[in-house]
């Protein structure tokens, strides 16, 4: 059974996945330990393991958190898109990057932006994906005027993601209450896949 230990200390997202994703391609990692010193990264590479087949616990080291991830019988190693099932609809991705729409006057800009999340669903099934960051993850965090269409969105079928580096930088982590916690990786990894990519930033 081969044992290995990664410290991602220090690294800026989307790096501890990267450099996870980099050891578990080379194949024969039974167990591993990723050291990372934030709750995002702890999330991302958490998030990470599970799709690669892995079983994972977290725990609190000094200095560090611990992601401790043991292969599970018979499961193949998946990746960043293996969230991405086959789909329905048109695989639209809408990225969102604001917390208000166009320029101008900012009272309207969020009213607009309120607005157009409500109207979403009018796509329907072709709304595949829906990506917040920078100050598009104050959308998905308790207080937003849109936390509710967006939890409608998502129990409809949407994926929503939210950048863990926006949510650290605004302090907002523990405040999140829709979507997957994401990291850049996943982000290009689910831009690639769209069949479309609208951008709202």
């Amino acid at each position: 059974m081969i044992e290995k230990e990664l410290d991602c200390r220090g690294l800026a997202c989307p790096n501890p996945v990267i450099k996870t994703k980099e050891l578990i391609d080379r194949g024969g990692v039974d167990r591993l330990t990723v050291l990372v010193d934030n709750a995002a990264a702890r999330e991302n590479v958490s998030r990470f393991l599970q799709r690669s087949g892995y079983e994972v616990r977290a725990a609190e080291q000094t200095g560090a958190m611990a992601v401790m991830g043991r292969r599970q019988g018979g499961m193949a190693a998946a990746g960043p898109g293996a969230a991405c099932e086959p789909f329905a609809g048109q695989k639209i991705l809408v990225l969102i990057g604001t917390d208000r729409l166009g320029t101008g006057d900012e009272t309207l800009g969020r009213k607009l932006l309120v607005n157009f999340i409500g109207t979403l669903k009018e796509m329907g099934q072709d709304l595949w994906c829906l990506v917040l960051v920078n100050a598009g993850v104050q959308l998905a965090v308790a207080g937003s005027g849109v936390l509710t269409n967006l939890q409608e969105l998502e129990k409809g079928g949407a994926m929503v993601l939210v950048c863990g580096t926006c949510l650290n930088h605004f302090q907002l982590l523990e405040q999140k209450q829709v979507g997957e916690t994401t990291n850049m990786l996943d982000i290009v990894t689910h831009m690639q896949l769209a069949d479309k990519v609208i951008p709202f930033t």
